[in-house]
C-alpha cells in the first residue's frame, strides 16, 4: 500500500465530516426560524433532520427554504462523497 491511501482517504474523512457538520448547523438555524421545530424546553436536543430534509413544520418563508435547500444540497455532497470513495475503493481493489 503507498503512502497516498491513507492521507488522501484522511482528507476525506475529514471533508466529509466538515460537510455533515455544516449540514447539523444549518438544520438547527432552521429549526430556530420554524414555530413549529423550535425548541422551547431549554434544554438541549439532537437535531430534527428529517423533519428539516422533508419540509416537515418547517417555515414556508424564502430564506428559511434557502436555507433548507442548501442544507440538502450539503447533504447529498455528502452521499455523493461516500459514493465516490466506494466507488474509487472498489477501482482499485479494496
Amino acid at each position: 500500500m503507498s503512502l497516498w491511501f491513507p492521507i488522501l482517504t484522511g482528507l476525506w474523512g475529514v471533508v466529509m465530516l466538515v460537510v455533515f457538520v455544516q449540514a447539523i448547523r444549518l438544520s438547527y438555524r432552521i429549526e430556530a426560524r420554524s414555530p413549529d421545530l423550535a425548541n422551547r424546553s431549554g434544554l438541549p436536543r439532537n437535531a430534527l433532520i428529517f423533519h428539516t430534509v422533508t419540509n416537515s413544520g418547517v417555515a414556508r418563508d424564502a430564506g428559511t427554504q434557502a436555507m433548507r435547500r442548501r442544507m440538502n444540497g450539503l447533504l447529498v455532497a455528502n452521499l455523493v462523497g461516500f459514493l465516490l470513495l466506494w466507488d474509487g475503493l472498489q477501482f482499485i481493489g479494496y
